[in-house]
């Protein structure tokens, strides 16, 4: 089960696509985070999300807001999957220990061996104010992030 609202955020230290580590606790007291959980590089769903934010980045990467999307993928997958699609934004491998960061949100499918549709807004103290969790197959509606973030 998900985590919930009003919890503090769990830390996490994971390496992006170009194996810089990203530590969650690095943004603490400066930037809000979208922390968005996805399953697989290259995927029909996970790449059209994915490129949707890409397309509204401004509203998820500035002074006040970070977006971080985390997907079991080896990093090596995630920088090919960045190229290909022009993502500008971390894209972090909870890829070894494998689903550790999705496991302690609560969103890893045990079945699967990957992280389910989570995404947890983080205020600036690492609290998450707001959180959805869909399905592998159901797209997330990124209109409802963009209202969450207006709220902090």
């Amino acid at each position: 089960m998900a985590i919930e609202v009003g919890t503090k955020a769990p830390d996490f230290e994971l390496k992006d696509n170009h194996g810089r580590t990203v530590k969650l606790s690095d943004f603490r007291g400066e930037k809000n985070v979208v922390l968005l959980f996805y399953p697989f590089a290259f995927t029909g769903v996970c790449t059209g999300e994915l490129c949707e934010l890409r397309d509204n980045l401004p509203k998820f990467v500035n002074d006040d807001t970070q977006l971080l999307a985390v997907s079991n993928d080896s990093i090596h997958t995630l920088r090919v999957f960045a190229e290909q699609e022009g993502l500008e934004y971390p894209l972090l491998s909870d890829f070894w220990k494998h689903g550790d960061a999705s496991r302690a949100y609560g969103v890893f499918d045990e079945e699967k061996g990957c992280a389910v549709r989570g995404t947890f807004i983080i205020d600036k103290e690492g609290v998450v104010r707001w959180t959805v969790v869909n399905g592998l197959p159901d797209a997330r509606d990124l209109d409802a992030y963009v209202k969450a973030l207006e709220t902090l």
